[in-house]
């Protein structure tokens, strides 16, 4: 049961950050400041997501919780060590193609990843439902 906790608070937290602060972030600061923030924002964002998603894998017997945390854990690895370091390269070196692509990348990781959530958390809640 903890792990599907784990998997609705990881879900909460990516649909805040996409409602809520990411167009806050864009509306209320300069662009060199919002860029500045970003930065210091996301490996810390796909780290601890990712390390909870890593534990509410290793918490649970469910097999839909435990492959959707694994991926998802995995998926955010791949972001904070692969994508994050591209995207700052593209957009250090003004490669505006390679930062579109990978940028776009990455919203569709994170995209998939909460669709993927959110599909383990209907799971374990028809599980739970039938005690």
């Amino acid at each position: 049961m903890l792990s599907a906790y784990l998997i609705a608070g990881v879900a909460g937290v990516m649909i805040f950050f996409s409602v809520a602060v990411a167009p806050t972030i864009f509306k209320t600061l300069p662009q060199e400041w919002a860029g500045v923030y970003v930065r210091a924002f996301f490996p810390k964002y796909y780290a601890v997501l990712g390390i909870v998603c890593l534990a509410a894998a290793l918490l649970t017997d469910l097999p839909a919780i435990k492959h959707t945390a694994f991926t998802c854990a995995a998926l955010f690895a791949l972001s904070l060590f692969f994508l994050t370091p591209r995207i700052n390269a593209a957009k250090d070196n003004n490669q505006t193609r390679k930062f579109n692509f990978y940028h776009r990348l990455s919203v569709g990781i994170n995209l998939s990843q909460l669709a993927l959530l959110i599909y383990a958390l209907y799971k374990s809640v028809v599980y739970f439902a039938r005690f």
